[in-house]
């Protein structure tokens, strides 16, 4: 597995999958990368370097445990750009990882050719999604075996009365079956320092970053799952409509993941943009 050094001298790996031109590949969580797979198979279309960030999969635990704020996480994707000696990237991010790109994006806006926001948070643009849109979206399943008691759990989450997420997962996927269950459990975070320390301080200033992607001359796609209560689709149009050359696209019956419901589909939009 290849490594590089970032700008503090810790060692970072990733992983390369396909031939063609590069897309980085920033995950979620902080999680391990590997949750990402091939991404529905856009190796196919694509080559993806697949990072890993600081602390999490084969990358090494930095010293200082600030370094894994979301703004300073973005320059280790400028070091990866570095290493791999291209001019200009074209990205994509995941969940918590399109915080990172965001930022990357709009401290070296001249480094971005393509953007893909998929299924994205909008901490870093100053966006939050309401209980009520959380709702509305969980009662589209309420035919699902499984829908009394998740919805009971997201309840409790949405009042302050309770806590088990993992209770509210069938309503991040598509499906709930068994390779959802196996996806979603591989997807979370391991390193609880990384996690509590990825929004800490100011790590997110969304009006300089706003401002700065206003101006964004890069085509940026925003992949939405329609059943997503993470990131509705509501709110990822919000975030679209942040960027000049934003193009939202929502996912039909898809969750947080939308690779893995139609992996098909995916690719193809994502492929599409790129070209």
């Amino acid at each position: 597995m290849p490594t590089f050094s970032a700008p503090d001298g810790v060692r970072l790996a990733y992983r390369v999958h396909g031939d063609g031109a590069p897309l980085v590949c920033v995950p979620g969580g902080p999680a391990d990368s590997r949750y990402l797979g091939d991404l529905g198979g856009l190796p196919a279309h694509r080559r993806l370097i697949v990072l890993d960030l600081r602390g999490t999969g084969r990358s090494a635990l930095p010293g200082d445990v600030s370094s894994y704020r979301c703004d300073r996480l973005a320059e280790d994707v400028e070091a990866l750009r570095v290493h791999l000696g291209l001019p200009v990237i074209d990205l994509l991010g995941h969940s918590a990882g399109t915080d990172i790109v965001t930022q990357y994006a709009a401290r070296h806006p001249g480094n971005v050719g393509r953007l893909v926001l998929v299924a994205p948070g909008g901490r870093s643009l100053g966006i939050t999604v309401s209980a009520r849109s959380r709702r509305e979206l969980a009662l589209l399943r309420a035919h699902e075996p499984w829908f009394p008691a998740a919805f009971a759990a997201l309840e409790a989450v949405l009042e302050g009365t309770g806590s088990d997420w993992a209770a509210v997962d069938p309503f991040f996927c598509g499906r709930w079956d068994g390779p959802a269950r196996r996806h979603r459990a591989a997807s979370r975070p391991d390193n609880a320092q990384a996690l509590a320390q990825f929004a800490a301080g100011d790590a997110f200033t969304p009006g300089a970053t706003r401002a700065a992607l206003a101006a964004l001359a890069a085509p940026v796609l925003l992949l939405a799952g329609e059943l997503d209560l993470n990131s509705p689709p509501g709110t990822v149009a919000e975030a679209a409509g942040l960027f000049p050359r934003g193009r939202l696209s929502v996912q039909p019956g898809a969750g947080h993941c939308p690779w893995t419901d139609d992996a098909d589909r995916f690719a193809s939009a994502v492929a599409a943009f790129l070209a």
